[in-house]
């Protein structure tokens, strides 16, 4: 009888010849996951870019058609701000308000989606610690709010005549603290929201209202005290009027202190959602 030969897994494996396959070792991270930070980052950004008529088309037009029902009812019949033509001097609230909204629905809609489709667990089970969970999130709604921006600014600007910014970079200061401070507070709206009705529940009565009530369409110089005090507590107001300073020269507040402002509560904000994240509450329950 012939002497049966070992078993394949019998066999001594020799390393470092040509083709052998290489051993498989462990992925050292460090202290920071650099390759989940980003992977999470390209996650949020293709997840709204799959449906970009939805995401950055849709509030493209939501916008003209403000503009143009305002230029019909009103036109150039309402100075707001000395020689600025009403439609100039509206057109940067309406980009800001878009790009405010749109970073708040994207870091929101995210965790929300994941609650409800029963996914979460992709985000908590990877090496992926609270801060960078934080900066993913966060980048991918200021991604989408600040391309919606731009996009808005290109199409309106052509309706407005807009030209070159008057200040570009305070302007740039603005649209970056703005979209921030919204994705981050989607951020603390989808950990606190189980489903969509509760999601919506602070979309309609408080996102909404701040964004109508901040200055928008009107300077808030022009309302009776003390709603003109309490217009300047709103942070939408900070946002919106700094960002049409940069645009076309006009604000009706200190940008400093809108900057100031912006900070302080991109601040508060990044401080809750870190906490919120770490500790997994309305995540991991």
């Amino acid at each position: 009888m012939n002497e049966q030969s070992p078993p394949p897994h019998d066999k001594p494996v020799r390393q470092g010849l040509a083709g052998a396959p290489s051993p498989v070792r462990p992925v050292q991270i460090g202290r920071v996951n650099w390759v989940g930070l980003q992977t999470l980052y390209l996650r949020e950004v293709q997840r709204f870019a799959k449906v970009g008529m939805q995401t950055v088309v849709a509030p493209i037009i939501t916008s003209i058609l403000f503009l143009m029902v305002f230029a019909v009812a009103v036109g150039d019949r309402a100075q707001l701000a000395g020689d600025v033509s009403f439609i100039a001097f509206l057109v940067p609230g309406l980009v800001m308000m878009t790009v405010l909204q749109n970073a708040f629905a994207n870091s929101s809609s995210s965790l929300v989606v994941s609650k409800v489709q029963g996914n979460i667990v992709d985000l908590l089970m990877p090496p992926i610690g609270p801060g960078e969970l934080l900066v993913g999130l966060a980048l991918g709604g200021m991604t989408r709010g600040i391309a919606v921006g731009l996009f808005a600014v290109l199409v309106l600007g052509l309706f407005a005549g807009l030209q070159i910014p008057a200040a570009p970079l305070t302007a740039l200061a603005f649209l970056v603290l703005g979209s921030l401070a919204m994705a981050l507070a989607g951020i603390l709206a989808g950990v606190w929201s189980n489903k969509f009705d509760e999601m919506a529940t602070i979309t309609n009565f408080l996102i909404q209202p701040l964004a109508f009530l901040s200055g928008t369409f009107y300077s808030v110089d022009r309302l009776p005290a003390p709603f003109d005090t309490v217009a300047t507590l709103n942070p939408f107001f900070y946002a919106i009027d700094g960002f049409r300073y940069g645009l076309i020269g006009v604000g009706d507040r200190s940008i400093v202190t809108g900057l100031v402002g912006l900070v302080l509560v991109n601040g508060v904000l990044w401080f809750l959602c870190y906490r919120v994240l770490k500790s997994g509450w309305r995540l991991k329950s």
